[in-house]
C-alpha cells in the first residue's frame, strides 16, 4: 500500500470521527442555547439515532446494487455538509429537527462504504487497518478539545462553524480517494444475503454486539453528570474522556499483536467481558480516582479492540458484493439500535442520579450477557496481519 493512499484514507477517518468529537459532547449545549427544553433535546437525539438504524442499510444497498461505492461516499459527505449548513439560519424546533435528521441520514452513507473501501485497499490487513482507523480517534480528540474552548469563548454559534469546517474537510478528503479495484459500470445482480445473516455465528455476533452497545447507555448519556455528582471538578470530564480515547489509539496501533496470538472469537469475548467489569467498577468505585483511570483505559478493549475485530469478522463473513450491506447491518443494528435501547433504559433508571449505581450494574449485566453469547460463535476466523 502506498503512503499516499494511506494518508488519504487516514484523512477521511480523521474528518469523519472529528464530527463525532463535536456532536457527542456539544450538540446538547447547542440545542440548549436555542432554548429547547430537555424533552425536546432528547427527542432530537432520538431522531438522529433512528436515522443511524435506517440510513446505513439504505446506502449500503445502493452501493452494492450500483457498484458506485466511492460516488456514494462523496455524495453523502457533500449532502451532509449542505444540510448541516442550514443550521446557520434555522431556529425553530421542527426546522432544526428536519435539518439534523437529514444531515445524519446523509452522513451515515459514508462510514460503511469507507470501511469496505479501506479493507479492500489494504488487502484486508488488520495491522494497516488499525493504523488507519486510529486517525479517527485522533480526530475525535482534536475536535472535542478545541470545540469546548471555542464554544465557551465565542458562544454556541461556534458549533455550527466548526461542524461546517469539519464536514468540508470530509468532503474534500473523499474527493482524493480512489477505488480499491475497477468497478464495472453496470447494475449488478446482488447475491442473496439472508443465508449469511441467519448464520449461527453471525446471529450470536450480532446479539453480543447489541448487548455491548446497550451497556454503553449510562456512559454515553450520563457520564459527565455522574462525575459532577461525585464532586469531580468540571475539567475532569475532558481528562477522563481523553484517557479513554488515548487508550483506544494505542490499541489501534498495537492491535496486530493481539491478532497474531488470538482468534477473533477469543478477542471478542475478552473485550466484552472486561467491559462488563468496567461498568461494575464504574458504578461502584468511580469515587476512587485511580480506579476510574483504570476503567477508562479499558475503553481500549471496549471500543478499540472490539471494533477492529468486528470489522475483520464482517469482512470475512460476507462475500464481496455483500460487504456494504453487511457493514450497514452491523453499524445500523448494533450501534444504532443497541445504542438507542441502552440510552432509553439508562434514562428511565437514572432518576436524577439516584439510580446511577443500578444503571451501571444493569450495563455490566448486559455486557456479561454479550460475553456469554460470543461463546456460542463458531471459532474458525483467521486474521490477516500482513503489512
Amino acid at each position: 500500500m502506498t503512503s499516499v493512499k494511506f494518508v488519504r484514507l487516514s484523512s477521511s477517518y480523521f474528518w469523519y470521527f472529528a464530527i463525532l468529537g463535536l456532536i457527542i459532547p456539544f450538540l446538547p449545549i447547542f440545542l440548549d442555547a436555542k432554548s429547547f427544553s430537555s424533552i425536546e433535546i432528547g427527542e432530537i437525539l432520538a431522531i438522529i439515532t433512528a436515522t443511524k438504524i435506517i440510513g446505513p442499510t439504505f446506502w449500503a444497498f445502493a452501493a452494492d446494487k450500483s457498484g458506485k461505492q466511492l460516488a456514494i461516499i462523496r455524495s453523502g459527505a457533500l449532502l451532509a455538509l449542505l444540510s448541516f449548513s442550514l443550521l446557520f439560519w434555522l431556529n425553530g424546533y421542527w426546522p432544526v429537527v428536519f435539518c439534523l435528521a437529514i444531515f445524519s441520514l446523509f452522513w451515515t452513507a459514508v462510514l460503511p462504504q469507507l470501511e469496505v473501501l479501506t479493507l479492500n485497499s489494504i488487502r484486508r490487513s488488520a495491522k494497516i487497518y488499525a493504523r488507519i482507523r486510529l486517525w479517527g480517534s485522533i480526530g475525535f480528540i482534536f475536535l472535542a478539545v478545541i470545540a469546548g474552548d471555542l464554544i465557551e469563548r465565542y458562544s454556541a454559534d461556534a458549533f455550527t462553524y466548526l461542524g461546517v469546517t469539519v464536514l468540508a474537510g470530509l468532503f474534500l478528503s473523499s474527493m482524493k480517494l480512489s477505488p480499491a479495484k475497477k468497478i464495472k459500470n453496470r447494475v449488478q445482480q446482488l447475491e442473496k444475503i439472508s443465508d449469511k445473516i441467519f448464520n449461527r455465528s453471525f446471529i450470536f455476533f450480532f446479539l453480543a454486539g447489541l448487548m455491548l452497545q446497550m451497556s454503553f447507555g449510562p456512559y454515553y448519556g450520563f457520564f459527565a453528570l455522574y462525575l459532577r455528582e461525585l464532586a469531580y471538578p468540571g475539567f475532569a470530564v475532558g481528562i477522563f474522556i481523553t484517557i479513554s480515547v488515548l487508550a483506544e489509539i494505542l490499541i489501534f496501533i498495537y492491535a496486530s499483536i493481539f491478532f497474531r496470538y488470538f482468534r477473533l472469537k477469543t478477542l471478542l469475548a475478552i473485550s466484552i467481558l472486561l467491559t462488563s467489569l468496567r461498568w461494575f467498577m464504574t458504578g461502584s468505585f468511580a469515587d476512587v480516582i485511580w480506579v476510574l483511570v483504570l476503567v477508562q483505559c479499558i475503553h481500549a478493549l471496549s471500543f478499540g479492540l472490539y471494533h477492529s475485530v468486528s470489522i475483520q469478522f464482517i469482512h470475512q463473513h460476507f462475500n464481496d458484493d455483500q460487504q456494504n450491506r453487511g457493514q450497514a447491518i452491523y453499524i445500523g443494528g448494533v450501534y444504532g439500535l443497541g445504542g438507542a435501547i441502552g440510552a432509553y433504559i439508562a434514562g428511565i433508571v437514572w432518576q436524577g442520579g439516584q439510580g446511577s449505581e443500578l444503571a451501571y450494574n444493569l450495563a455490566a449485566s448486559a455486557a456479561f450477557i454479550g460475553f456469554l453469547l460470543v461463546l456460542f460463535m463458531q471459532d474458525r476466523q483467521q486474521v490477516n496481519i500482513s503489512r
